[in-house]
């Protein structure tokens, strides 16, 4: 499975940015989803996540509100749309499978996924 994320760039606090992943593979379309983002020399962390057929979502607190996680499976495609973006905002952002310990719940474990490039999101105040 090979993850593409792209979207990512310089904006100003308060602007917003809309992130994509494109998945190859067959499986995207029964495939959880979620995006996650390591701000710099810290862990991975997840931001929000998103069931296979899109009638589940999950977001982090810090962005809940601000965030909108979506998908289009015939796409191979999931979307992060991100406004009112603060400096604290920056990092690099990922997509990547969503797992976890019970349905709906925050992804879990997922400290030793293998990680695409990413896109890098730079929030200025």
């Amino acid at each position: 499975v090979q993850r593409v994320e792209s979207g990512g760039g310089l904006v100003q606090a308060g602007g917003s940015l809309r992130l994509s992943c494109v998945v190859s593979g067959s499986t995207f379309r029964t495939t959880d989803i979620a995006w996650y983002r390591q701000a710099p020399g810290k862990e991975h962390e997840w931001v929000a996540a998103i069931s296979w057929r899109g009638e589940i979502t999950h977001y982090a607190d810090s962005v809940k509100g601000r965030f909108t996680i979506s998908r289009d499976n015939a796409k191979h495609t999931a979307f992060l749309q991100m406004s009112s973006l603060q400096p604290e905002t920056t990092a690099i952002y990922y997509c990547n499978d969503w797992n976890s310990d019970y349905p709906g719940g925050p992804p879990v474990r997922f400290e030793n996924y293998c990680w695409g490039q990413g896109t890098q999101v730079t929030v200025s105040s």
